[in-house]
């Protein structure tokens, strides 16, 4: 039996809900993460730190590094929400690598929740650091400019979730093609593209998140 029809046996309704691959999908890859982040951190060591601790160590570091390059003041206080979501899209994007599964962000309710994610943290963390005075920044320079404002907020979450989509399921469909097509003479630039895009996808949404949410802490500020 392949994987995808398993998975497909597996799906179940909740009510109304239906729990099908892509969720299932997206629960085994939190489960994986989560036992590996476990396992990792487990046994670490300050004078004897193990290959894997330090490699760990410099991803990261490299992460911390390009916050503080967006956002130089907050840099250990967004590491876990930025960093998760990278790693996170990471996994996902090369989900569609493992035979008779595809990558959760080739589904648009996946990148859409993601996105939502991404919008309430923007105004969880602007909230959080300049008080409910954040909120004045809609009304600037003239209370006229609200509609254009939430318009903004809208227009941007919209993009934010189709890119990723988009960007994830044109990938799996020109690799499928040229399998049909091609056969399996060229697995090894096909799987080499696959992997590229989804990590350049993965730092593109959590760069856009990383410049929304210093965009967000940032306003009290200019106002002072």
């Amino acid at each position: 039996m392949e994987q995808a029809e398993l998975i497909a046996l597996l799906s179940f309704d909740i009510g109304p809900v239906h729990i099908g691959p892509i969720v299932i999908t997206t629960w085994l890859l939190m489960l994986l993460l989560g036992v590996f982040s476990w396992l990792a951190t487990c046994k670490l060591s300050v004078d004897k730190p193990s290959g894997l601790q330090a490699m760990l160590e410099g991803v990261i570091g490299s992460m911390e590094q390009a916050i503080q390059a967006v956002a130089p003041a907050y840099g250990v206080e967004l590491l876990p929400f930025i960093g998760t979501l990278w790693i996170y899209l990471v996994a996902a994007n090369l989900a569609g690598l493992i035979p008779g599964l595809g990558s959760p962000t080739a589904n648009l309710s996946q990148t859409a929740a993601l996105a939502l994610l991404v919008f309430f943290s923007v105004h969880w963390y602007g909230v959080k650091n300049s008080g409910w005075g954040y909120l004045r920044h809609y009304l600037a320079p003239t209370p006229l400019m609200l509609p254009f404002h939430l318009l903004s907020e809208i227009s941007r979450t919209i993009a934010l979730a189709m890119r990723l989509f988009g960007n994830i399921m044109s990938l799996e469909l020109a690799v499928l093609l040229v399998l049909l097509v091609a056969g399996f003479l060229a697995p090894v630039p096909l799987l080499l593209l696959h992997i590229v895009e989804a990590l350049v996808q993965a730092y593109i949404f959590g760069m856009l998140a990383l410049i929304y949410i210093a965009g967000a802490l940032q306003t009290q500020q200019l106002k002072k």
